[in-house]
Order: structure tokens, then C-alpha cells, then sequence
């Protein structure tokens, strides 16, 4: 259905007819009149037990569950919260598939490669972000000392005052790193020669940090990572002579180096100003990564290549690419360019590996339209007519003829049942222009005296929470303020795509950093219990925070304190008593599919009243987000959890296509 990822089915909205399967789609899946005679919304959601998101999924009861249920996100993260905890394991375990695996030590399972990877770049976007806060919460400070005492500031010097405001010294990212040293976090403890689990070929990192915490290249700065002379005694590394490398970082940084994609031919570390002319400016010696690349090369080690190119998405001006395993097969020494003598290595790209995503000028990936007037297959120039920021436009390639989504509404902004209303305005806070103190801004003290978002990339959530208190209509600060970031309307350019399997789908244009707001979920508020006619009905949303905040069905806690929100031995709350109806009025949102390895995540967030029941329902992005690449987010599911009235499990496949993918949906 339309923004589920896990049907194979052709459009069906509430309104209109429905679409066809184009060719080579999946037929809509059989489903019993039995099943059908007591649906109140759709298949997915007949007798939908409370998801439960544990490593281990309960069997649901076998008596028939309650008619009316519906759809909710996976709200407590699943892998989003390895930011805030530690990424605990034991390396080395092999799991299923044959990916050298971590053993989880509270439930005993191993997790695969890939899933490690994810949530240790997570944990590290997570730190990054604290750092950053604390950076920007230092310039705040100095900024204001200075305004308040700008006689003291004209006795220093222009560069003096810059520098407070803008040292480098501490930056967030080698922070992070250490941090995550610290607390036994980073990915692999030992470096390793050959790929890594969970890294393909073609694999972008968006800081030499990332590559650090994965365990890709260990340095930060140098171009070469080697294995020192520690690990000759270790028995796997018996009869190899060290140092030995293990990573090479190509990114233009040296004069001397050629780039042929397979063939390549890289100029040794040292005697290079990397941070000032970077120019060569004395010789080279045949030591530390120039003596562990000669060695690689006698013994016939192979090495991982990555290579850096300029990008505007990344905080560090570059984005770097995991190209595969070379092999030195030569080495020499001669005067380079600026007359000194630099070691020259020869390195060729292994055979059978996946084809190379970049060369030394450009990407091979696709590339993201520039314009509307450049994609095919589009059915309408912008969906939302108007109404968001930057126009969504719709493509389909994939029917015959070509046909746009129809039946609904666009509205950006939430609807009202009739028999609703809102609680009255909180109070607000009463800070002036932009609000910078967390100890006095009241919006501040119900976040734990802190503010949720920095202002980094145009405003990125720090980590997710139990829910986020954002400035309201009745705050003195300004629109602009931090705390406002979700109210700020769309920043990327967003499409609506045809899928082959999985309905509609969106994606992005844009790079989008991790803690990004991509849109809200929008519809029409609603209490659950006076949904009708909702028998075909995919786009009901569950606000739901009350069972995330409680803990309920296994879902894991996130960081807050919601006493002043909830009580936690009341019953009633362990019901959703409002829902988002989405399918006859609604945004982008609608169309966003599931997958069970999401990018995205749903942040409930209070501003405008403080009732949590009917929170808004905002989704950030989970990790960042290259372009073309479909947005998506668990719609959190309990495997064996869709009975029919008979009390037989109903399932429904999933074509997310992800590496972990639990193969249904339900």
C-alpha cells in the first residue's frame, strides 16, 4: 500500500479507485473473507497485538485481539538508542550469515556486522552533537561577555576576540572520539587487515572521525593506518614483518600522488605541510606508514583504499568512499615535484570485488536532479501545492501510463476532528530574542534545563528523546529560536517516487545530516475509538508516547524525566486514546515507507499545550542520509502479532530490501 513498504500493492487510497500493478509488481496479496468481514482498517492492522521491540518477540494470545487498532512507529529507537548507552559486545563471534558478529551480553544474541556499524556511527553522531551543543553554548558565552563589556574587548586585538569565539582547539568530532575510547564504545578494539563486517564496498563516511570509531582508519589526520610492532605477537600475524599496513586515505592532500582509479599511485607520509601550504617541504624517510606500506608490499598483504572528494554535506568539506582491497606490488623513491625525495607505492585493485563507486574526479553513483525539469517520469511538479517551503515534486517510471497519487488531500498542518479541541496554550517562556540560557528559559528547565537541538546544519536533534518541549505561541523568543527547530518547515528537497514493490516511497535530493526534522506526520486528530470507515484505511497513526515513556512491551526508555507528564501506575494510559488519520488529508508523510533497518525516527513533541496524548509526531533523520536513498521508518510490527477473528496468524511479507530485513512484516 501506499507508504508501506512491507505490501505488495498497487495504490489504494480512500477516495479513489484502485491503480492497476504495473508490470512485473507483485499482485495485491490474497486475503480471506473471513479476515475482511472483521477489519475496521486494513489487513496490516486486523487484531494487532502492542508491539513488542525486545530481542525476543512474544507469540501473541490466541484469542481474537481488539477490531479497532492502528498503526504506530517504532518509538523507542531500537538502534537509535546505542547514543546514549554503549555499544557492548564481545568482537570476534561469527553470526549466521557469517559476519563476524558482537555478543549482545543481556539477551545472548550476536548482532551482525552491519547492525554494529549502525549503531556505533549512531552512538558517534550522538556524542558529536553533545560536543557541539557545549561549543556553541561557549561562543554564546563569550558573545556575551564581550557585548556586555565592549570596552574590555577594544583593548584586545581583532584575532584575540576571534579566537575565543571561534578555538579550534577542542573540536566536537575529536572529542567524540575520545569519548567513545573512553567508554569502550569504538567499534573494533584491534585493527584488522582485509574488510571489515558490515562495511561494503562503496560505504560513505562523512568525517575521518566516522572511519576512526568504525575501526576503517585509525588516524584522524595521517593517510596511513599500520598495525605496530605489538601485534608481531600475536599468532595470526606469525612470519609477517611490521609494521604492516592496513588502510590508506587518498584525498588529493599530496602533489605527488596519481590517481587511476584501479591503478593508483600514492606518495608516502611525511615532510608534507598538511595544515598550512600543503606543499612537500622536506624529504621523506622509509619509516612508521612509508616502511608499513614497503613491508605490505614484500609480503603481499592486502589494503584497504579509501578516497576523500570534495562535498558541501559534510561538516569536514569532504565525503570518503570505502573502495575495496589493493595490493602494493611496487615501491621506489625519487624527487617529487617541489624537489625533495618522497616514497612512491604502486598499488593495483584485488579482482572480484563490487565495481568502484568513484575515480579521482567524480562519483559513479547516481546522481540527485538539480532541477524539476530534470527528473523523469514526472506526474506533478508539487504535490503540496504550494504549501511546504521548497516544492515536492512526483515521479513514476514505473506504471504505464504514468499516474500520481490521488484521493487525498495535501495539508501541512494538522486537522481537528470536529468533536476535538486542543488544551489551552501552556505559558511559555519568557526569554528575549533567541533563548541561550538553559537555567532560566522555562521551555529549558521541562527538557532537564537543556535545550534539545544545536544550530549545526540548520538545526539538528541532539539525541531522541522521551519527549522534546519546544518553545510555543505564547513564548517571548524569537521564530527563530533553537528551540523551535521543528516549527521551521521543510529544508530538503523531498520526491515522491514510484516504487516497484513497496507503493510510493520518498527520498531526498540532499544529503541530510543525522538528527535532522524531515516533516511532521499530518492528518486529521482524532480520538481512536470514533474512527469509522477505515476498513482500507493504511495511514493511521498512533500517538503513542505515554507506552514508549512507560516502558510497555518491551519498548526501551528514552532520556527525560515525563513525572510531570504521566502517571506511571495509571492503567488508562497504556491505551493510544488518539490517532492520526492520514488517509483522506495529509503531507509528505503518508508516503514514507517501513523498514526494518529505518533511517529515520519519530520524536513526539509538545509546544503549543502539554498534553502528551496528542503530542505531535515529527520525524528525524537516524543517521545521515546520502542522497536518493528512500526515507523510512519501522512502522514496528511484532512478527506473529495480525490474527484473524479465528485466532490464525495472518502474515504479510516485507520488501524493504534491508541487509537485516525480518522478512515480514507481520
Amino acid at each position: 500500500m501506499v507508504g508501506d513498504a512491507g505490501e505488495c500493492v498497487p495504490v489504494a487510497l480512500s477516495v479513489a479507485p484502485t491503480v492497476a500493478p504495473a508490470a512485473g509488481e507483485a499482485a495485491p496479496p490474497e486475503v480471506s473473507p473471513a479476515v475482511k468481514a472483521s477489519r475496521r482498517c486494513s489487513a496490516r492492522y486486523e487484531g494487532k497485538q502492542r508491539p513488542y521491540f525486545g530481542t525476543k518477540r512474544p507469540r501473541p494470545d490466541t484469542a481474537p485481539k481488539k477490531e479497532i487498532v492502528k498503526k504506530r512507529a517504532r518509538m523507542d529507537l531500537g538502534l537509535m538508542q546505542a547514543s546514549t548507552s554503549d555499544v557492548n559486545g564481545v568482537p570476534g563471534e561469527f553470526s549466521a550469515d557469517g559476519e563476524v558478529g558482537c555478543h549482545d551480553q543481556q539477551n545472548g544474541e550476536v548482532k551482525s556486522g552491519f547492525v554494529q556499524v549502525k549503531e556505533t556511527l549512531r552512538a558517534f553522531n550522538s556524542h558529536y552533537l553533545h560536543f557541539v551543543q557545549e561549543e556553541e553554548q561557549r561562543v554564546k558565552q563569550v558573545e556575551a561577555k564581550l557585548s556586555e563589556h565592549p570596552k574590555d574587548s577594544k583593548k584586545k586585538t581583532v584575532g584575540d576576540t576571534e579566537g575565543e569565539v571561534k578555538r579550534a582547539s577542542k573540536r566536537p568530532d575529536l572529542k567524540a572520539i575520545s569519548k567513545m575510547i573512553e567508554n569502550g564504545s569504538v567499534l573494533c578494539h584491534e585493527k584488522r587487515i582485509g574488510h571489515l563486517p558490515g562495511i561494503g564496498v562503496g560505504q560513505q563516511f562523512y568525517s575521518r572521525a566516522e572511519m576512526v570509531v568504525l575501526g576503517v582508519h585509525g588516524h584522524w589526520l595521517n593517510g596511513i593506518d599500520y598495525l605496530g610492532g605489538s601485534y608481531a605477537k600475536q599468532e595470526q600475524y606469525k612470519g609477517y614483518t611490521f609494521p604492516l599496513a592496513v588502510c590508506i586515505v587518498l584525498s588529493g592532500m599530496y602533489e605527488d600522488d596519481s590517481d587511476n582509479a584501479e591503478d593508483i599511485v600514492y606518495t608516502g607520509q611525511g615532510g608534507h605541510d598538511l595544515l598550512g601550504s600543503k606543499q612537500q617541504i622536506r624529504d621523506q624517510k622509509l619509516e612508521r606508514g612509508n616502511l608499513a606500506l614497503k613491508n605490505s608490499c614484500e609480503c603481499g598483504s592486502p589494503v584497504r583504499v579509501v578516497r576523500g572528494h570534495e562535498s558541501q554535506n559534510s561538516y569536514c568539506g569532504k565525503v570518503y568512499t570505502y573502495d575495496g582491497l589493493y595490493k602494493v606490488v611496487k615501491y621506489w623513491a625519487e624527487k617529487g615535484v617541489r624537489g625533495f625525495t618522497v616514497y612512491k607505492f604502486n598499488l593495483k585493485r584485488l579482482e572480484g570485488q563490487p565495481h568502484l563507486t568513484t575515480n579521482q574526479v567524480y562519483f559513479g553513483r547516481a546522481q540527485a536532479p538539480r532541477s524539476i525539469s530534470d527528473l523523469r517520469g514526472l506526474v506533478c511538479e508539487d504535490i503540496s501545492g504550494g504549501q511546504e517551503n521548497i516544492p515536492i515534486p512526483v515521479t513514476n517510471v514505473v506504471d504505464d501510463p504514468p499516474v500520481p497519487p490521488t484521493g487525498f488531500l495535501y495539508q501541512k498542518s494538522m486537522q481537528l476532528a470536529k468533536s476535538l479541541k486542543l488544551p489551552a496554550n501552556f505559558l511559555g517562556c519568557q526569554c528575549e530574542g533567541d533563548c541561550t540560557n538553559p537555567r532560566t528559559c522555562a521551555c529549558a528547565r521541562l527538557n532537564g534545563y537543556d535545550f534539545p537541538y544545536v544550530r549545526r546544519d540548520g538545526g539538528r536533534l541532539i539525541e531522541a528523546k522521551a519527549v522534546v518541549f519546544e518553545c510555543g505561541p505564547n513564548c517571548r523568543c524569537s521564530l527563530s529560536c533553537v528551540n523551535r527547530i521543528s516549527q521551521q518547515g521543510l529544508k530538503y528537497h523531498l520526491e515522491v517516487f514510484r516504487t516497484p514493490k513497496k507503493g510510493w516511497g520518498v527520498r531526498s535530493w540532499d544529503t541530510i545530516p543525522s538528527g535532522a526534522p524531515i516533516c511532521e506526520y499530518t492528518g486529521i486528530l482524532t480520538k481512536t475509538d470514533e474512527i469509522d470507515n477505515v476498513e482500507e484505511n493504511n495511514y493511521i497513526f498512533e500517538i503513542d508516547c505515554l507506552q514508549t515513556m512507560k516502558g510497555l512491551d518491551g519498548r526501551e526508555r528514552r532520556p527525560g524525566d515525563v513525572s510531570l507528564l504521566i502517571n506511571l501506575d495509571d492503567k488508562k494510559s497504556e491505551v493510544a486514546e488518539y490517532c492520526i488519520d492520514a488517509g483522506s488529508v495529509g503531507n509528505v508523510a503518508r508516503f514514507i515507507n517501513h523498514s526494518c533497518q529505518p533511517n529515520l525516527f519519530v520524536q513526539c513533541i509538545l509546544s503549543s499545550h502539554h498534553d502528551i496524548k496528542m503530542a505531535k509526531v515529527m520525524l528525524f533523520a537516524a543517521d545521515t542520509i546520502p542522497p536518493l536513498q528512500e526515507l523510512t521508518y519501522d512502522y514496528g510490527y511484532a512478527l506473529d502479532s495480525v490474527v484473524g477473528p479465528d485466532g490464525s496468524v495472518v502474515k504479510l511479507p516485507c520488501h524493504c530490501g534491508a541487509v537485516d530485513c525480518r522478512k515480514w512484516l507481520y
